[in-house]
C-alpha cells in the first residue's frame, strides 16, 4: 500500500524566512528518521529559505497553495514555476480553508490540480466533509464529489498524495476516532479505486488532518488505511512534530 508514511507540516501564516531557516535547521539537527517521507509547507515568503535550510536532506518543501495558470495578470497570485524555480517539490491543493474561507469551488481546484501534474509538482489533495454533512450521513457523496471533480479528464498520477480532513475537526481540538478515521479512509481507497484503478488505489498514500497531535497520533497512524498525517499546529514547533513523525514508524 504505502512504501512509508508520509509527514506533511502545514505552517499555514505562520514563520517567516527566518523563523523558518531556523526551524528546518533545528528539525535536522534531531536527526529525524529517515524511514519517513517528511515535508514543510511553509508561506510563500519562508520558501526559498526554508529550501536552503534544507540543503541536501530528504526534507521535502513545498507552498500551500498554487494559481492554475502558467502566468498572467493575476495579482497577488504565485505559479507553478514560480513554485519550481525556489525549489518545491509539493503543493497543497483543496484544503478546507481554501475552500470554505475563500470560496474555492470544485472546478478550480481540478484546474491546480492539473495544471501540478503538468509540471510534475507533487499534488497534496485535500478533501472532507463538514460536520453538518456528517450528521447528515453525505460522507461518502461528498468525497465521492470531491475526488471524481478534482481527477476529471486527468491521467492517473502515481505521485499524488490525498489528504483526509474533516472539517469539523480542523485547528477545533476534536479528532476522529481511529476507527472512525479508518472506515473513512477505506471508502477513500474505494473511490479512488473507481479512478486510479486497484493498484494506483493501494498505491496512493492517504493521510489524515484533523487536529493530529504527539498524544493522538500513535493510535491515528496505526490504522491500516491511514498512510501519515497533514499536521497544522503541532508542527509548528520542533518536538512536538518530531513526536509525531516517530510515532508513525
Amino acid at each position: 500500500m504505502r512504501d512509508k508514511p508520509y509527514l506533511i507540516a502545514n505552517w499555514k501564516m505562520h514563520m517567516g524566512p527566518a523563523a523558518a531557516s531556523a526551524f528546518v535547521k533545528d528539525f535536522l539537527s534531531q536527526s529525524p528518521p529517515q524511514e519517513a517521507w517528511v515535508g514543510i509547507a511553509p508561506p510563500f515568503t519562508s520558501l526559498e529559505r526554508a529550501k536552503e535550510a534544507a540543503g541536501a536532506s530528504t526534507l521535502q518543501i513545498g507552498a500551500q497553495n498554487v494559481n492554475p495558470h502558467e502566468k498572467g495578470a493575476f495579482t497577488g497570485e504565485i505559479s507553478t514555476d514560480m513554485l519550481k524555480e525556489v525549489g518545491a517539490s509539493f503543493v497543497i491543493l483543496g484544503h478546507s480553508e481554501r475552500r470554505h474561507l475563500f470560496g474555492e469551488g470544485d472546478a478550480l481546484i481540478h484546474d491546480k490540480l492539473a495544471r501540478a501534474v503538468s509540471v510534475n509538482l507533487r499534488p497534496v489533495l485535500c478533501i472532507g466533509e463538514t460536520l453538518d454533512e456528517r450528521v447528515g450521513g453525505q460522507t461518502e457523496s461528498v468525497l465521492e464529489r470531491q475526488l471524481s471533480s478534482a481527477l476529471k479528464g486527468l491521467e492517473p498520477a502515481p505521485n499524488l498524495i490525498i489528504a483526509y480532513e474533516p472539517v469539523w475537526a480542523i485547528g477545533t481540538g476534536k479528532v476522529a476516532s481511529p476507527e472512525m478515521a479508518q472506515e473513512t479512509h477505506e471508502i477513500v481507497r474505494k473511490i479512488l479505486a473507481t479512478h486510479l484503478g486497484e493498484k494506483g488505489a493501494q498505491a496512493c498514500p492517504i493521510l489524515y488532518g484533523g487536529s493530529v497531535k504527539p498524544e493522538n497520533a500513535k493510535n491515528l497512524l496505526s490504522q491500516p488505511d491511514i498512510d501519515g498525517a497533514l499536521i497544522g499546529g503541532a508542527s509548528l514547533d520542533v518536538a512536538s512534530f518530531t513526536k509525531i513523525i516517530e510515532a508513525s514508524l
